[in-house]
């Protein structure tokens, strides 16, 4: 009997052993976190700065009106067509008339202003010779008197009197000459309001100062426009479409990158996918401040003689900054990641994880973190010439200086540290160097755990699908849309 409940508990020992073995085994299967890796690979990369801008008209003349009126017609361009949005315009093309009811009346007065002035100076010259004519007699018997002199044969009243007439009409051919003088002034004056009220007259019916098209029209016939400090807008006019400008606003961290020459490529969303080319003409130096951000614009110049760009369509640029071919490069992404935890780690990696970084920008100096914060992809791209620091290491390498990374490797479900030099970076990839990283070689870049897999078949049929859950992880990489 005894012999019998010996083996029963032997049994039951055996099966607790194999249950509580079996039930480890199962729960450490089911915390097992298995790695996301992605390939090294070589090519070319571009460190780039993103911007946002507009799509302006290099040269653009505001046509405004000097005369008040009323809008009485519209002109019309080569097509015959009356003046509107996109009209082609030729210079000395009419563009719209004023009423002109007043302005015509001005220069009829003017008119006849200046007619009376040309009477004043004939009337003055006629009666200079007048003038003239008596003074020769005055000065005739004036002479005579004088032979004569005061004696019997001219009282002395009577040589008197000749020679005040003598110098009266000599006085009076004086003021008959200033007489011309001032006929002949009125005539400037007259002339000078008949030229004013000849132009304005001309003012009433605007004109295309340039060639170019119609981009904007802001007055419509029977709209009464006021002259006054400020002329009236009426028409936009873009001398030439097939030179355009993007006037881009450069965050001041980055215009210090920025200069005239530099190849900026940029996208506009009313044509996605197609990629448009400029160079920088020159960084304006008015800076503007909004909530305390300072931006700069910058002149980009493009060519435009498909006409497809539009002027104000919004445009993303990217400044190139630098550009490297034929490059080592791995995720950004990879420079961020770090173990979880120490069981992670491969044994001959732990002492080179754990050891003192030789410089402060070694990332592998940091403690273990979990990956769902620490393999976020960056989202924007960033210059060679800013440090940006993600998990303590510099991942651009700014020229004249050398900065160190780690990266890790899946070596027999373990993870090894590999120490690389970091260069440059365009946000997505990084170039690396090191004598154990070779290309194809696939680095770490994130995690996958068992909470994150879903049982496909227990999904619910009517919700969307996002697509496969099991090929996700914190630090994937995502491709860009399909343009």
């Amino acid at each position: 009997m005894r012999a019998v409940v010996k083996i029963l508990v032997i049994i039951v020992l055996i099966g607790l052993i194999t249950g509580g073995a079996a039930w480890y085994m199962r729960d450490s299967q089911k915390s097992a976190v298995r790695f996301r890796t992605a390939e090294v690979t070589r090519g070319s990369l571009t460190a780039t700065i993103s911007a946002t801008g507009t799509v302006e008209p290099e040269e653009v003349i505001d046509v405004g009106a000097q005369v008040a009126g009323l809008i009485l017609s519209f002109g019309t361009d080569k097509n015959g067509n009356p003046i509107d949005y996109g009209s082609q315009v030729q210079q000395g093309d009419v563009l719209a008339r004023i009423d002109d009811a007043l302005y015509a009346a001005d220069k009829a007065s003017a008119d006849a202003a200046m007619e009376q002035a040309h009477a004043n100076v004939v009337v003055a010259n006629a009666n200079l010779e007048q003038m003239q004519a008596k003074f020769s007699q005055a000065k005739a018997d004036w002479d005579r008197a004088q032979q004569l002199g005061p004696s019997d044969a001219l009282a002395r009243t009577q040589y008197d009197a000749y020679r005040t007439a003598y110098e009266a009409a000599q006085a009076n051919v004086t003021a008959a000459s200033a007489s011309i003088v001032q006929a002949q002034a009125s005539v400037s004056q007259a002339s000078a309001q008949l030229l004013r009220a000849q132009r304005n007259l001309d003012f009433c019916t605007i004109k295309s100062p340039v060639n170019g098209v119609i981009i904007d029209r802001r007055v419509n016939i029977g709209q009464t426009v006021v002259s006054s400090l400020n002329a009236p807008s009426l028409f936009l006019i873009a001398k030439d479409l097939t030179r355009m400008q993007v006037w881009v606003s450069v965050n001041e961290a980055d215009i210090g990158s920025i200069h005239a020459g530099q190849t900026v490529v940029f996208t506009v969303d009313a044509f996605p996918g197609e990629k448009f080319y400029g160079q920088v003409k020159k960084v304006r130096l008015n800076a503007s401040m909004t909530q305390n951000v300072v931006t700069y614009t910058v002149e980009v110049q493009t060519d435009n003689s498909s006409r497809r760009l539009l002027p104000y369509l919004t445009a993303n640029a990217q400044f190139e900054v630098a550009h490297r071919d034929q490059v080592l490069m791995v995720p950004s992404v990879a420079l961020r990641w770090k173990p979880s935890t120490q069981q992670q780690i491969a044994a001959d990696a732990k002492s080179a994880a754990s050891s003192p970084p030789p410089s402060e920008d070694d990332p592998a100096a940091d403690a273990p973190r979990n990956d769902s914060a620490a393999a976020q992809p960056a989202t924007q791209p960033v210059s060679t010439d800013r440090q940006h620091r993600a998990g303590g290491s510099d991942e651009n390498g700014a020229a004249g200086e050398q900065h160190f990374g780690t990266v890790w490797v899946e070596e027999n479900g373990l993870a090894r540290a590999v120490r690389v030099q970091i260069g440059m970076t365009d946000g997505t990839d990084t170039e690396v160097s090191s004598p154990q990283l070779r290309q194809a070689m696939r680095v770490i870049v994130g995690e996958i755990r068992p909470d994150e897999v879903v049982n496909d078949d227990a999904r619910n049929p009517f919700l969307p699908q996002l697509g496969n859950r099991k090929n996700t992880g914190s630090g994937a990489r995502q491709s860009p849309p399909p343009h």
